[in-house]
C-alpha cells in the first residue's frame, strides 16, 4: 500500500481539508509491534503490543496532530504558528510549519527540556523563546497571545490536534482487526489519551470495530494533577513530556478513563525507569 499520510488514509473520518492544503511528512503508519518477552516479565498471559510511535517523522506522535492542524492553518490563511513545548511539540511544530513555509514560534520553560528536541526545532528555523516558569506558564502565555495576534496555536488546545491524533486508534484497530481490551498510555497534557478515546468511538461509530477498550492513563507522582485531583504548582519528574501541573485536556482525560471503565494512575520515576529499561531490553527505545 502507498502511504500518504493520515489525512489522505483516513480522510472519511478527519476533517475535511483540500488536497493542496494538505502539508504532510508521511507521518504515521507505525508499527504495532508485539512484545511478547516483556509481557511475559510484567503480565503473564497477557497479549502486549507496542505503538511505536518514535517512528513518526520528528520522533513522536505529536506529528499526527501536527500535520491536521497545521494543514488547517495553512487552509486558513495562516502563515504563523505558535507553541509551548518541553521537546515533542517544539520538533514537530517547526518541521511542520518548515513544510509549509510557515514561520513557527516556540515559547519554552526555564530548564529542564529535551535539548535534542529543541535542537530539532531550531534547525527548523523555529524562532525559540525561553520564559521565566514551567510549562503551564508558558502554555498559558502562548494561548494570549495567539487571542492577540494573527498566529495559530498548534499546542493540543487546537482541536485539529486531536482530530489527527486520533488515526493513531484507526491504525491499532486496523492492525488487530478490532479494538485491543486496553490502552495504556502516559498522560501529561491529556490531549492523546482523549484523541486516542475520541478516535476508538469514532472507529465504532463507523462501524469498522466491535468494541471499545479500557483507557488506562499514567502520570508521574510528581506531577500527576488529575490523580490528585488539584493543579500541582510545582510539578517534578524525569519524564520531561509529562511534567505538567495542570493538563490542558484533564477534564476530558477523566471522562476517557470514567466512560470506558479504565483509570488514571500515578507512577514513581524509579518505576519509570525501569520500565524504559524493560522496553530498551525488547529492543524498543522510549
Amino acid at each position: 500500500m502507498h502511504w500518504e499520510g493520515i489525512i489522505r488514509r483516513y480522510s472519511a473520518l478527519l476533517p475535511k481539508v483540500s488536497d493542496d492544503c494538505v502539508v504532510t511528512l508521511l507521518e504515521g503508519n507505525t508499527p504495532l509491534l508485539r512484545a511478547q518477552n516483556l509481557a511475559k516479565a510484567i503480565a503473564p498471559g497477557i497479549d502486549l503490543h507496542l505503538k511505536c510511535e518514535g517512528q513518526n517523522p520528528t520522533g513522536s506522535f505529536k506529528d499526527r496532530g501536527m500535520t491536521m492542524a497545521v494543514s488547517m492553518a495553512k487552509a486558513g490563511g495562516a502563515d504563523k504558528v505558535i507553541c509551548a513545548s518541553t521537546g515533542n511539540t517544539s520538533a514537530s511544530t517547526a518541521a511542520y510549519a518548515a513544510r509549509a513555509g510557515m514561520k513557527a514560534f516556540v515559547l519554552i520553560p526555564e530548564g529542564k527540556i529535551a535539548l535534542g528536541k529543541l535542537s530539532q526545532a531550531m534547525i527548523h528555523g523555529a524562532q525559540v523563546v525561553q520564559i521565566l516558569g514551567n510549562f503551564d506558564d508558558a502554555l498559558a502565555l502562548v494561548k494570549e497571545i495567539s487571542e492577540r495576534y494573527p498566529v495559530t496555536l498548534v499546542n493540543s488546545l487546537n482541536p485539529y490536534r486531536i482530530e489527527g491524533q486520533k488515526s493513531a486508534s484507526f491504525e491499532i484497530c486496523d492492525a488487530l482487526g478490532d479494538a485491543p481490551d486496553w490502552h495504556v498510555l502516559p498522560v501529561g497534557n491529556a490531549g492523546n489519551i482523549t484523541a486516542y478515546w475520541a478516535g476508538y468511538k469514532a472507529y465504532r461509530e463507523a462501524g469498522k470495530i466491535t468494541r471499545l477498550p479500557k483507557m488506562l492513563g499514567w502520570q508521574a507522582e510528581g506531577a500527576a494533577p488529575i490523580v490528585r485531583g488539584a493543579p500541582v504548582r510545582k510539578p517534578e519528574t524525569v519524564a520531561t513530556a509529562i511534567r505538567i501541573g495542570r493538563p490542558a485536556r484533564g477534564e476530558q482525560a477523566l471522562q476517557a478513563a470514567e466512560e470506558s471503565g479504565g483509570r488514571i494512575m500515578a507512577v514513581s520515576d524509579d518505576e519509570i525507569l525501569a520500565m524504559q529499561r524493560q522496553l530498551a531490553a525488547s529492543g524498543v527505545w522510549v
